[in-house]
């Protein structure tokens, strides 16, 4: 998972750690209830996300990257949606924690945690987790880390 689902969605072309030239990658991290709608994802991310700022993809667990309301956000977004195993967002410590959240995903937040997996090793959270006003969605943005 992690960077290499990005390799692999076309989304970077190295792996942000070790390569000589290498764009500084950024994602943002969905969660969303079942019932969440378009709206409520878009809500969320647009709270996460600042004014004239851009992502390379959307991430969240596995699962519900499957589902339509994911695939259809990614499409109104022109970038690819991905998803990430329950194991690599257990071993992600966020910043929020959800009691909720933690019993089902193993981590405190399902948009943080996916975010930083995505963005692979050394990421940060640009923005923590933003939550729509109808609670039915949640985004968080990472970026790659710098390079030593």
């Amino acid at each position: 998972a992690g960077w290499r689902a990005w390799r692999d969605a076309g989304v970077a072309t190295c792996a942000p750690c070790c390569a000589v030239e290498c764009y500084p990658l950024r994602v943002a991290g969905i969660g969303f209830r079942g019932a969440a709608t378009v709206s409520d994802l878009r809500a969320a991310y647009a709270l996460a996300l600042g004014d004239g700022e851009t992502i390379d993809a959307i991430v969240t667990e596995a699962g519900k990257a499957r589902a339509e309301v994911f695939r259809a956000f990614a499409a109104e977004l022109g970038v690819p949606g991905l998803g990430v195993t329950l194991d690599d967002l257990a071993d992600m410590i966020t910043p929020t924690q959800s009691v909720r959240v933690q019993d089902k995903f193993g981590t405190g937040s399902l948009a943080e945690a996916a975010a930083l997996v995505a963005a692979g090793p050394n990421a940060v959270l640009v923005a923590g987790r933003a939550v729509s006003g109808n609670g039915m969605a949640t985004a968080a943005i990472a970026q790659t880390g710098e390079r030593q």
